[in-house]
Protein backbone atom coordinates (compact mmCIF):
# COMPACT_ATOMS: atom_id res chain seq x y z
CA UNK A 1 0.00 0.00 0.00
CA UNK A 2 1.49 3.71 -0.82
CA UNK A 3 2.45 5.75 1.78
CA UNK A 4 -0.22 8.69 0.21
CA UNK A 5 -3.27 5.70 0.38
CA UNK A 6 -2.43 5.55 3.95
CA UNK A 7 -2.53 8.94 4.83
CA UNK A 8 -5.67 9.56 2.81
CA UNK A 9 -7.04 6.60 4.96
CA UNK A 10 -5.64 7.75 8.31
CA UNK A 11 -7.20 11.45 7.01
CA UNK A 12 -10.44 9.32 6.62
CA UNK A 13 -10.72 7.52 10.02
CA UNK A 14 -9.73 10.99 11.89
CA UNK A 15 -12.06 13.51 9.87
CA UNK A 16 -15.71 12.15 9.16
CA UNK A 17 -16.88 15.66 8.33
CA UNK A 18 -14.19 15.90 5.52
CA UNK A 19 -14.96 13.08 4.28
CA UNK A 20 -18.16 13.56 4.19
CA UNK A 21 -17.61 16.63 2.02
CA UNK A 22 -15.62 14.74 -0.06
CA UNK A 23 -18.40 12.35 -0.70
CA UNK A 24 -20.80 15.15 -1.45
CA UNK A 25 -18.20 16.63 -4.03
CA UNK A 26 -17.85 13.37 -5.78
CA UNK A 27 -21.14 12.85 -6.04
CA UNK A 28 -21.49 16.69 -7.59
CA UNK A 29 -18.55 15.84 -9.84
CA UNK A 30 -20.43 12.39 -11.18
CA UNK A 31 -23.22 14.33 -11.65
CA UNK A 32 -21.60 17.27 -13.92
CA UNK A 33 -19.31 14.90 -16.09
CA UNK A 34 -23.10 13.15 -16.95
CA UNK A 35 -24.23 16.20 -18.25
CA UNK A 36 -23.50 16.24 -22.40
CA UNK A 37 -22.41 19.21 -23.75
CA UNK A 38 -25.67 20.63 -25.12
CA UNK A 39 -27.23 20.85 -21.78
CA UNK A 40 -24.09 22.74 -20.86
CA UNK A 41 -24.96 25.14 -23.14
CA UNK A 42 -28.37 25.18 -22.15
CA UNK A 43 -27.64 25.66 -19.13
CA UNK A 44 -25.23 28.78 -19.41
CA UNK A 45 -27.49 30.14 -21.55
CA UNK A 46 -30.25 30.06 -19.06
CA UNK A 47 -28.11 31.17 -16.14
CA UNK A 48 -27.64 34.37 -18.65
CA UNK A 49 -31.13 35.13 -19.30
CA UNK A 50 -31.44 35.10 -15.78
CA UNK A 51 -29.45 38.22 -15.16
CA UNK A 52 -30.48 41.31 -14.50
CA UNK A 53 -28.53 42.69 -16.89
CA UNK A 54 -30.00 40.15 -19.62
CA UNK A 55 -33.35 42.49 -18.51
CA UNK A 56 -31.47 45.32 -19.20
CA UNK A 57 -30.24 44.17 -22.71
CA UNK A 58 -34.23 43.33 -23.76
CA UNK A 59 -35.03 46.94 -22.69
CA UNK A 60 -32.27 48.43 -24.37
CA UNK A 61 -33.13 46.76 -27.38
CA UNK A 62 -37.01 46.92 -27.25
CA UNK A 63 -36.07 50.84 -27.38
CA UNK A 64 -33.70 51.21 -29.87
CA UNK A 65 -36.15 49.04 -32.26
CA UNK A 66 -38.92 51.40 -31.59
CA UNK A 67 -36.99 54.40 -32.16
CA UNK A 68 -35.32 53.49 -35.37
CA UNK A 69 -38.54 52.48 -36.97
CA UNK A 70 -40.46 55.78 -35.87
CA UNK A 71 -37.33 58.10 -37.09
CA UNK A 72 -37.25 56.27 -40.04
CA UNK A 73 -41.47 57.31 -40.72
CA UNK A 74 -40.90 60.41 -39.63
CA UNK A 75 -37.79 61.40 -42.11
CA UNK A 76 -40.42 59.78 -44.64
CA UNK A 77 -38.11 56.56 -45.16
CA UNK A 78 -39.57 52.78 -45.19
CA UNK A 79 -39.41 51.41 -41.86
CA UNK A 80 -38.95 48.41 -41.74
CA UNK A 81 -41.16 47.39 -38.75
CA UNK A 82 -44.27 50.09 -38.31
CA UNK A 83 -45.94 50.12 -35.63
CA UNK A 84 -47.91 48.32 -33.95
CA UNK A 85 -43.86 46.68 -34.53
CA UNK A 86 -45.30 43.06 -35.47
CA UNK A 87 -42.19 41.75 -35.95
CA UNK A 88 -40.71 43.22 -33.12
CA UNK A 89 -44.04 41.61 -31.46
CA UNK A 90 -42.80 38.01 -32.99
CA UNK A 91 -38.82 38.30 -32.14
CA UNK A 92 -40.02 38.79 -28.76
CA UNK A 93 -42.81 36.14 -28.45
CA UNK A 94 -40.11 33.64 -29.97
CA UNK A 95 -37.59 34.63 -27.40
CA UNK A 96 -39.83 33.88 -24.80
CA UNK A 97 -41.13 30.67 -26.08
CA UNK A 98 -37.12 29.45 -26.61
CA UNK A 99 -36.92 31.11 -23.05
CA UNK A 100 -39.25 28.93 -21.34
CA UNK A 101 -37.80 26.05 -23.13
CA UNK A 102 -34.64 26.22 -21.73
CA UNK A 103 -35.04 27.13 -18.18
CA UNK A 104 -37.70 23.93 -18.48
CA UNK A 105 -35.22 22.09 -19.32
CA UNK A 106 -32.62 23.32 -17.06
CA UNK A 107 -35.16 22.67 -14.28
CA UNK A 108 -35.71 19.23 -15.32
CA UNK A 109 -31.92 18.23 -14.73
CA UNK A 110 -32.01 20.15 -11.53
CA UNK A 111 -35.35 18.12 -10.52
CA UNK A 112 -33.44 14.81 -11.19
CA UNK A 113 -30.47 15.97 -9.24
CA UNK A 114 -32.84 17.05 -6.29
CA UNK A 115 -34.20 13.46 -6.52
CA UNK A 116 -31.37 11.73 -6.27
CA UNK A 117 -30.20 13.66 -3.07
CA UNK A 118 -33.83 13.07 -1.49
CA UNK A 119 -33.16 9.10 -2.13
CA UNK A 120 -29.39 9.60 -0.66
CA UNK A 121 -30.90 11.38 2.32
CA UNK A 122 -34.16 9.18 2.77
CA UNK A 123 -31.28 5.84 2.79
CA UNK A 124 -29.25 8.01 4.93
CA UNK A 125 -31.87 8.54 7.55
CA UNK A 126 -32.96 4.69 7.58
CA UNK A 127 -29.62 3.86 7.90
CA UNK A 128 -29.23 6.24 10.76
CA UNK A 129 -32.54 4.59 12.13
CA UNK A 130 -31.15 1.46 12.25
CA UNK A 131 -27.52 2.60 13.92
CA UNK A 132 -29.47 4.04 16.17
CA UNK A 133 -31.95 1.56 17.25
CA UNK A 134 -28.61 -0.87 17.63
CA UNK A 135 -27.33 1.49 19.78
CA UNK A 136 -30.28 2.25 21.98
CA UNK A 137 -30.85 -1.48 22.43
CA UNK A 138 -27.19 -2.14 23.81
CA UNK A 139 -27.46 0.32 26.11
CA UNK A 140 -30.44 -0.91 27.29
CA UNK A 141 -28.87 -4.77 27.30
CA UNK A 142 -26.16 -2.79 29.66
CA UNK A 143 -28.14 -1.04 31.87
CA UNK A 144 -30.47 -4.40 32.40
CA UNK A 145 -27.32 -6.53 33.39
CA UNK A 146 -25.77 -3.67 35.20
CA UNK A 147 -25.91 -4.88 39.09
CA UNK A 148 -26.36 -0.94 40.16
CA UNK A 149 -28.82 0.07 37.79
CA UNK A 150 -32.73 -0.61 38.19
CA UNK A 151 -33.96 -3.44 36.76
CA UNK A 152 -37.25 -2.13 34.89
CA UNK A 153 -38.23 -1.54 31.30
CA UNK A 154 -38.63 1.94 29.99
CA UNK A 155 -41.54 2.05 27.71
CA UNK A 156 -39.78 4.93 25.63
CA UNK A 157 -36.37 3.19 25.21
CA UNK A 158 -39.08 0.22 24.47
CA UNK A 159 -40.26 1.94 21.75
CA UNK A 160 -36.88 3.61 20.55
CA UNK A 161 -35.75 0.25 20.22
CA UNK A 162 -38.10 -0.39 17.36
CA UNK A 163 -36.64 0.87 13.58
CA UNK A 164 -38.84 3.10 11.18
CA UNK A 165 -41.07 0.83 8.80
CA UNK A 166 -40.58 3.22 6.09
CA UNK A 167 -43.51 1.04 4.09
CA UNK A 168 -46.06 1.57 7.12
CA UNK A 169 -44.46 5.06 7.25
CA UNK A 170 -45.57 5.62 4.26
CA UNK A 171 -49.04 4.17 4.63
CA UNK A 172 -49.97 6.48 7.28
CA UNK A 173 -49.07 8.97 5.39
CA UNK A 174 -50.95 8.64 2.65
CA UNK A 175 -53.78 8.27 5.28
CA UNK A 176 -53.61 11.15 7.26
CA UNK A 177 -53.34 12.93 3.54
CA UNK A 178 -56.78 11.36 2.26
CA UNK A 179 -58.19 12.57 5.73
CA UNK A 180 -57.33 16.06 5.06
CA UNK A 181 -58.68 16.00 1.43
CA UNK A 182 -62.19 14.22 2.36
CA UNK A 183 -62.45 17.26 5.07
CA UNK A 184 -62.21 20.00 2.76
Amino acid sequence: MSRMYQTQEANKETDPIGENIQTVAELHKRAEREVTPQQHVIENVTNFLGRPRFLLIIFMVVAIWIVINLLLLKFGLTSFDPPPFIWLQGVLGLGALLQATMILITQNRQDTMVEQRTQLDLQVSLLLDQKMSKLITMVDQLRQVHPELEDGTDPQVEALKNTIDPHQSLKTLEQLLNEGKERK
